[in-house]
């Protein structure tokens, strides 16, 4: 069961995950003097401002993903990258601590997903997503400014139906998120079993102007791991004119949303009476279980509606899927089989780099409650940030950490080190020893 010349595709779904997609499917079959016909319906347009064009993610790339995408020949322009982040700032109950890029690599770019907030009168820039989507257009994929209604199979093949018409596809590729509901369309073409496990987390963008940012933030994202019951981790990104803020945990509410904005760390950051509504927010479903079928024959899911790497990075994953997915397609065949053989072990590898990064937040969650390990990982990073050489292997762990520039497993394994538990151990002996009885 292959893809033959003159095939036809249908992505469902326009953001990362779908256009990269799209793109590596032509980009691979014109390695193979392969003509397919792509069709991707996606229904919004993402140049708007406001949550009619926006995807709901914080939106960081990590440097790595930026290089890939460069090597696929897609740069991504400046007007997409709202800031370089060259730094974090960690704040935790007990104090804050700057940790520089690592040996000055592994930076991560600010992006919008879509047009921006709401009530813009001038749009500066352009979202990731319209550019993707673009991208793939221009290398020939056709847009339907469409929503799938219903999907079913005739003769072996994949229908689906939009704005009254039918069509019938060789391949389908669904890229829907875990933000639009899909369940019924994934159960009739097999797939997914179950709905998807996930979470909340609540996002908001709060314009403070250009300078201010640039001021208070510079090129600087901030990472909160405050003591704040269902909260895992919190995160300040620069963009231009705006902050970004994402909460995320357990089941994001309001009552947690109040406690984290009136949370001395946090205040200190954002000038007096700064609303945490922003000028546009959103309570987004995080995927934090992969799905059981993520494909079939003539089916694959990619992207957050299958599996995406546990509160971070979900781009990058969304990348790493898209790009197997085609590779399997058009190089080994679009058969149940082919998929299982060559886009599972990737699949398979983020899922279960996600059981380490499961243990990690469990320790973040530690680190937060018991003061001596608190004040002995900020002991020890400042310590590192102190010295122009040297390992720095605790700022490295908390810069991995969050950037997603590295996997869970690698992040554990390194957290785990003799040498770092040596450092932390003594950091703890001597907090002891100071600290007031």
């Amino acid at each position: 069961m292959r893809l033959q010349d003159g095939s036809r595709v249908a992505v469902v779904g326009g953001g990362p995950a779908g256009s990269l997609c799209a793109c590596f499917l032509l980009r691979f079959a014109h390695r193979q003097d392969l003509r397919l016909s792509i069709d991707i319906y996606e229904p919004r347009n993402f140049a708007e401002a406001g949550p009619r064009g926006c995807n709901m993610c914080g939106g960081v790339v990590s440097e790595s993903l930026v290089q890939g995408l460069a090597a696929e020949g897609i740069e991504l322009p400046a007007t997409v990258v709202q800031r370089g982040i060259e730094a974090y700032v960690l704040s935790t109950d007990k104090g804050s601590v700057r940790i520089e890029t690592p040996r000055h690599e592994r930076r991560i770019a600010a992006v919008h997903r879509g047009g921006g907030p709401r009530d813009l009168s001038v749009l500066h820039w352009g979202g990731l997503d319209g550019f993707l989507l673009s991208e793939a257009q221009r290398r020939g994929v056709r847009l339907i400014p469409a929503r799938v209604a219903d999907a079913w199979w005739d003769r072996g093949r994949p229908v689906l139906r939009a704005q009254g018409t039918s069509t019938s596809y060789d391949l389908v590729v669904l890229a829907t998120g875990v933000n639009v509901a899909r369940g019924q369309l994934l159960e009739r073409l097999g797939l997914r079993a179950g709905p998807a496990e996930t979470t909340r987390a609540y996002i908001t963008e709060i314009k403070l102007g250009f300078e201010t940012v640039t001021r208070i933030f510079g090129a600087a994202m901030h990472i909160f791991l405050l003591d704040i019951p269902r909260l895992e981790f919190a995160a300040m990104i620069p963009k231009g004119d705006f902050v970004t803020v994402c909460l995320l945990g357990r089941n994001i509410d309001h009552l947690l949303i109040r406690a984290f904005f009136a949370h001395p760390a946090v205040a200190r950051w954002l000038p007096a009476g700064t609303s945490h509504e922003g000028v546009c927010h959103c309570r987004p479903s995080i995927n934090v279980r992969e799905a059981a079928r993520p494909f079939g024959d003539r089916v694959v899911l990619v992207g957050d509606c299958g599996v995406t790497r546990l509160y971070k990075d979900g781009i990058g994953a969304a990348y790493h899927t898209a790009r197997a997915a085609a590779h399997t397609a058009v190089f080994h065949g679009i058969s149940s089989r082919a998929f299982r053989r060559h886009f599972g072990p990737v699949y398979r590898s983020i899922a279960q780099d996600n059981r380490f990064g499961r243990v990690m937040f469990l320790l973040a969650g530690l680190l937060k409650t018991v003061p001596l390990l608190h004040g002995a990982v900020l002991h020890t990073t400042m310590a590192e940030q102190a010295r122009s050489d040297g390992a720095r292997r605790m700022s490295g762990v908390l810069w991995d950490m969050f950037s997603g520039s590295a996997s869970y497993r690698s992040i554990f394994f390194r957290a785990i080190d003799p040498r770092l538990i040596g450092r932390l151990a003594w950091a703890s002996a001597v907090a002891r020893q100071t600290s007031p009885r």
